[in-house]
C-alpha cells in the first residue's frame, strides 16, 4: 500500500449540510443536480428529503414523511424517463416512489419478516441487460430478488437450507448483467459468509468467508462479465476478488488491505472508472483507492486448472470528515469526482474529487 501524496486526487468538501434526523442512506437523482436523503425521525417516522445542489448549498425541495423508518434506496431498476426510488424499510417493507407524487408507493410489498438492511437495482438507467429487477438483503436470513412488473411475490428467494442456521445479510450487490440471460447476485452476512447466486442457473454459484462481518458488497460494474468485487468488513479490513477466473476448488483469487482499525461501511466504484473506488469509514473517514492489474490475470495449476491472479491496491487519498461512522456513500453517476456521503453525526456532505484524470 503506497501513501498518498499531495500531487494525487484530494478530496474537497463542497457543502456540508446539518439534519435533524439519522441518516442511513443517500443517493444522487440521475441526470440532476438533486440527491436524496433517507432516514428515520426522532418519533420513529422514515423520511425522505429532495435536496437540490445550488451552488454551494443544498436547498431542500421536499420532504416527505413515511410511517416507517427507511433503511436503504436504489434507482437501478428504473428508466431514465421515470426514475422511480425502490427504498427498504425496518418493517421489511420494499416500496418504489415517484418522487413527483409520493404520497403513496407506485409498488409495496411486505417482502421480509425484518428489516431490509440493503437493496440494490439493476435493468434501469440504462445499466445492464435483461429485465429491471430489485434485490433485497434482510436480518431475516433471505435475499430475495423482485421484478416491480410482478406483484406480491419475489422472482427469486435465497434463503438458509433447512436445518441451517439464519444469518443476518447485511449487504447485496446485482452483476454479470451483460446480457439478457446472466445476471448473479452476491450477498455479504455478519459472520464473515459471502455467497454469489447465480440467477440463470439458480443456483449458488461460490461461497467464502473472509472470518468477520462483511458491510458492504460491490461489482466494478454491474453491466459486464464478472471482473472485480470488493467486500468490506466489520474489522477495517477489505478484499477484492478477481471475478474474472473460477477455479474449481480455490475460487477467485483476492487480495486483502487492511485500511483502517475501524469497521468499513461502504464501498463505492467511480462509475466513469471502475480501478477507482472509495472506502468509507466507522471513524468519519473516506479512502480513495486504485486497483492495479497483475501483468497477467490468469495462470495455470498443477492440474492444468485455470487460477485468477489478483493485482494490489494502492491507496490514492484519505481524509477524515467527522468523529462519528460515514455510513452511506454514492458517486454521482453524471459528474465526475462529485459524491455526496452520510454520517451519524446527522449530516451530509458533498464532496468534490480531484485530479481523477491523472492517475
Amino acid at each position: 500500500m503506497s501513501a498518498a501524496g499531495p500531487a494525487g486526487p484530494q478530496l474537497v468538501v463542497h457543502v456540508q449540510h446539518a439534519l435533524t434526523y439519522t441518516l442511513f442512506d443517500c443517493k444522487w437523482v440521475p441526470r440532476s443536480a438533486r440527491l436524496l436523503c433517507l432516514g428515520s425521525a426522532a418519533r420513529g417516522t422514515g423520511l425522505l428529503q429532495l435536496y437540490e445542489l445550488q451552488g454551494g448549498r443544498l436547498a431542500l425541495l421536499r420532504e416527505i414523511e413515511k410511517a416507517e423508518p427507511i433503511k436503504c434506496g436504489t434507482f437501478g431498476a428504473t428508466s431514465l424517463q421515470q426514475r422511480y426510488l425502490a427504498t427498504g424499510g425496518f418493517g421489511g417493507n420494499l416500496n418504489i416512489w415517484n418522487l413527483e407524487a409520493p404520497e403513496i408507493p407506485v409498488y409495496s410489498v411486505k417482502g421480509h419478516k425484518e428489516i431490509i438492511n440493503s437493496i440494490d437495482g439493476v435493468g434501469g438507467l440504462g445499466v445492464g441487460e435483461g429485465a429491471p429487477e430489485i434485490v433485497t438483503g434482510s436480518r431475516d436470513g433471505t435475499v430475495k430478488v423482485w421484478d416491480p412488473r410482478q406483484k406480491d411475490t419475489p422472482v427469486a428467494n435465497m434463503e438458509p437450507v433447512q436445518g441451517e442456521s439464519k444469518r443476518d445479510c447485511w449487504t447485496v450487490a446485482f452483476g454479470n448483467a451483460y446480457n439478457q440471460e446472466e445476471r448473479v447476485v452476491c450477498a455479504g452476512y455478519d459472520n464473515g459468509d459471502i455467497k454469489l447466486f447465480d440467477l440463470k442457473t439458480m443456483s449458488l454459484r461460490w461461497e467464502t468467508n473472509i472470518k468477520n462481518g462483511v458491510c458492504s458488497v460491490e461489482f466494478d460494474r454491474k453491466d459486464v462479465n464478472m471482473n472485480k468485487l470488493v467486500a468490506t468488513s466489520l474489522e477495517g479490513k477489505f478484499h477484492v476478488f478477481d471475478m474474472r477466473t473460477q477455479h474449481p476448488t480455490k475460487g477467485f483469487a483476492s487480495v486483502s488491505e487492511k485500511a483502517q482499525k475501524s469497521t468499513i461501511w461502504q464501498v463505492r466504484h467511480l462509475p466513469q472508472n471502475r480501478d477507482i473506488f472509495m472506502t468509507s469509514g466507522g471513524a468519519g473517514s473516506l479512502h480513495l483507492w486504485k486497483y492495479e492489474y497483475p501483468s497477467q490475470r490468469l495462470k495455470k495449476d498443477s492440474e492444468g486448472a485455470e487460477m485468477g491472479v489478483a493485482g494490489s491496491v494502492s491507496l490514492l487519498q484519505n481524509v477524515t470528515l467527522s468523529t462519528q461512522p460515514i455510513s452511506s456513500l454514492d458517486w454521482s453517476p453524471d459528474k465526475k469526482g462529485l459524491c455526496v456521503c452520510g454520517a451519524f453525526d446527522q449530516t451530509v456532505r458533498v464532496l468534490i474529487v480531484t485530479k481523477l484524470n491523472k492517475v
